[in-house]
């Protein structure tokens, strides 16, 4: 839960940054948040989220 939402605050401040700069105009932001929406309904979803959390385990073991 805790990576999903980190993910989640992480794409919003980059959605942010973006449309402010003009390099993400609103329609784009709306259509990747709706392909979100749609793609969290589909068998797809536990594979993306499996490899998230896959890569969220791998990137926490590093050590600096």
């Amino acid at each position: 839960m805790a990576v999903s939402i980190s993910v989640v605050v992480l794409l919003l401040v980059l959605a942010v940054i973006f449309l402010r700069s003009g390099g993400l105009k609103v329609t784009h932001a709306l259509t990747c948040a709706l392909l979100g929406f749609f793609l969290a309904g589909t068998s797809v979803a536990p594979t993306i989220h499996n490899g998230v959390a896959a890569t969220a385990n791998v990137v926490s073991s590093l050590k600096p």
